[in-house]
């Protein structure tokens, strides 16, 4: 729509970057939704709690797996 086309172009670096102008907002938002992941709690656990535990599982029936 237009109103988003007024939004983007105000944005600057137009012409040098084109496209690419927009790099660091994805840069900060991925930033934040890391930071997101590691600190922020849901329930009792963050999303690298359970990264963390659901390799260990797998390693650990990986190990007996190959002990059989």
């Amino acid at each position: 729509s237009e109103r988003v086309k007024r939004l983007l172009k105000l944005v600057p670096g137009q012409r040098r970057f084109g496209f690419y102008r927009f790099l660091p907002f994805f840069f900060v938002l991925g930033g934040a939704m890391e930071w997101f992941m590691i600190n922020v709690r849901i329930g009792k656990e963050t999303f690298y709690d359970v990264y963390r535990r659901k390799q260990s599982e797998r390693l650990y029936e990986a190990r007996m797996e190959k002990e059989e």
